[in-house]
C-alpha cells in the first residue's frame, strides 16, 4: 500500500516507516495524521512485527504542523458552523484529540517504537517523539517546543509526555520560550538515549538496536512495554500489582524453556509471533 506521507519496509521483523517528505522538512500535512496511525496500529495487529523504527529523509526529521493545513478552516473544524461558536469549539476539541490519538498510537502498539532523529524535530515533531519508546539523535539534532512562538499551547502530547522523561523544570523552560534544545542537552537530561555522528549511522544503529529487540520473546517485550506505561502513570504498590496480574494471565513458559533451549544449545532462540489482532497493513 503507498502513503502520501511515509515510505515503509519490514525486513527480518523489524518495521521502518521514513517520512517522506524532505523537501517540506517532513511537515505534517492532513494525510499524516490518517496514515500514521493506521500504520502502526497496523503492525501492532499483525503480530509478526517485532520493532518499529520511525525515521525521516531530509536534513531535518519533521518541521511540524504544516501552517496551510493549521491554518485551514477544515483542520480547524471551523467550516460550516458560522453563528455557532460553542459547536466549532467542540469541532476544534474534536479534531484535537484525533490528532492526539495519531500519536498514541506509538504508545498502544504492542510492539516497542524506537525514533531516529536528525536536524531539526520541532513542533509536532517532539510530540511524536515523546510518545516513542526510546529516542537516538544525530550530533546536530535539535528539539522545539514551538507552538509558543505563533501564540499557542502545545497540544498534541509534548506537555503532557515530556514531563515524565525529562524533569519538569526544563520542559517550562522550553515551552514558555521555543528555545533549540541541543541534542547533547537532550542526551544529558535523559530524553535521548543515544547520538550518533551522522544520519546514515544513526539510521543503520537504530535498526541494529531494533533487530536485537526482535530476537527477544515478543510476549516479554510486549509485557515489559506494557508494565512500564502503567508504573509510569500509578503508583508503585499498583505497579506491582499490574505485573503480578499480567504474568498470572500472559506469562509463556514455552518462551522460557525456549529461552533456556538455545542457550544451552548455543544457538539463537526461536519464539512465535504475537498472535495478530487482524490482517494488519
Amino acid at each position: 500500500m503507498g502513503y502520501e506521507c511515509f515510505d515503509v519496509e519490514v525486513t527480518d521483523q523489524v518495521a521502518h516507516i521514513r517520512m517522506n517528505r524532505p523537501e517540506k522538512r517532513n511537515s505534517m500535512i492532513a494525510s499524516y495524521w490518517r496514515e500514521l496511525p493506521r500504520i502502526v496500529d497496523g503492525f501492532s495487529a499483525s503480530g509478526s512485527v517485532r520493532a518499529i523504527v520511525l525515521s525521516s529523509t531530509g536534513p531535518h526529521f519533521c518541521s511540524g504542523m504544516d501552517l496551510e493545513v493549521f491554518a485551514s478552516n477544515d483542520t480547524l473544524g471551523a467550516s460550516g458552523l458560522r453563528g455557532h461558536r460553542s459547536r466549532g469549539n467542540e469541532r476544534f476539541r474534536s479534531t484535537a484529540m484525533r490528532l492526539q490519538d495519531t500519536f498514541t498510537s506509538l504508545e498502544r502498539s504492542r510492539v516497542p517504537v524506537l525514533a531516529a532523529i536528525q536536524g531539526g524535530c520541532v513542533g509536532g515533531g517532539v510530540d511524536l517523539v515523546c510518545a516513542a519508546d526510546v529516542r537516538y539523535a544525530t550530533e546536530s539534532a535539535f528539539f522545539s517546543i514551538a507552538e509558543i512562538d505563533i501564540g499557542m499551547t502545545a497540544d498534541v502530547g509534548t506537555l503532557q509526555r515530556m514531563p515524565k522523561l525529562v524533569p519538569e523544570g526544563i520542559v517550562r523552560e522550553l515551552a514558555y520560550t521555543g528555545r533549540r534544545w541541543s541534542a547533547a542537552e537532550a542526551q544529558t537530561a535523559g530524553f535521548v538515549n543515544r547520538i550518533f555522528p551522522d544520519h546514515d549511522s544513526l539510521v543503520a544503529g537504530v535498526l541494529e538496536i531494533a533487530a536485537q529487540i526482535a530476537t527477544k520473546s515478543p510476549m516479554a517485550v510486549w509485557g515489559s512495554k506494557q508494565t512500564l506505561n502503567f508504573t509510569r502513570d500509578h503508583r508503585v504498590d499498583d505497579g506491582l500489582e499490574f505485573i503480578a496480574n499480567w504474568n498470572a494471565a500472559m506469562f509463556d513458559t514455552d518462551d522460557m524453556a525456549e529461552a533456556f533451549r538455545a542457550k544451552a544449545e548455543g544457538r539463537a532462540a526461536e519464539f512465535p509471533d504475537l498472535f495478530p489482532l487482524s490482517d494488519g497493513i
